[in-house]
């Protein structure tokens, strides 16, 4: 039967066409989360990066991606002594500027971070390092929900799903579409801000999937093998209001 009440508007949330991304402020994004080796974020490489050398060994896996590399490099660091080539998958536009210039010659900044890799590493010396990624890379504009089947052999995708969107479907489906654009047995890493309820740029608000190590594993265990997930704390203090940790995953693509 028809009602008079009031109707109650139930909140949509905001999907990830809805943000400028092509607007991302990417300096001010990486001056703000990487001017300088973090704990938290150096437990983290030190996790993969041991991760991907147990993994592959002295071979190399061959090719790489990142998704949603962002003004991030150091996942890509994490990657480099194990791989022929590394892609960047960027969608916004200002990002894949920035990364075609920052990883053209690395900037000093990232040494500390390479200090954490170069034990993993065949090679430890960061001129080479800076030379090799200018060597391997290929930065590309695309989307993580567009991603092909089965195309690298080592892959990585950090604080990407959860920050593109409010929309939980979005979360899992970038999630799978990561796992699922590497070949099976393929290794990867994939780390989350934990809780996190949308973040600030240079002023425009971007929008987040709060999640924890539950909504994590789940998406993750229905695509991979091997599976790892581990709690960071944040150390020492917090980059940003609205998150309360960070989650790292490392596994297998079924």
């Amino acid at each position: 039967m028809p009602t008079n009440g009031p109707q109650i508007a139930i909140p949509v949330p905001a999907r990830n066409a809805q943000f400028p991304w092509d607007e991302f402020a990417a300096v001010d994004y990486c001056d703000h989360n990487y001017q300088q080796l973090r704990d938290d974020d150096g437990e983290i490489l030190e996790l993969v990066a041991g991760w991907f050398a147990q993994e592959t060994g002295e071979r190399s896996a061959g090719d790489a991606i990142d998704v949603g590399a962002g003004p991030n490099l150091y996942p890509s660091l994490a990657m480099l002594p194990h791989s022929r080539t590394v892609t960047l998958l960027e969608h916004s536009a200002s990002n894949v500027e920035f990364l075609r210039a920052h990883t053209a010659e690395l900037p000093e900044r990232w040494e500390p971070f390479w200090d954490v890799v170069s034990p993993f590493a065949r090679y430890g010396d960061f001129a080479k390092a800076r030379a090799l990624l200018a060597e391997r890379v290929q930065v590309m504009q695309g989307s993580v929900f567009e991603l092909p089947r089965s195309r690298w052999d080592l892959g990585t995708m950090f604080f990407v799903a959860e920050s593109i969107s409010q929309d939980p479907a979005e979360f899992e489906s970038a999630v799978g579409r990561f796992v699922r654009a590497l070949r099976p047995g393929s290794p990867f890493a994939a780390a989350f801000m934990e809780q996190s309820d949308g973040y600030d740029v240079a002023g425009v608000r971007f929008p987040a999937t709060p999640v924890g190590r539950q909504e994590v594993r789940a998406c993750l265990s229905a695509v991979s093998t091997d599976l790892r997930v581990e709690r960071i704390e944040m150390r020492p203090a917090p980059l940003r209001p609205g998150y309360t940790g960070m989650i790292v995953a490392v596994g297998r693509a079924q």
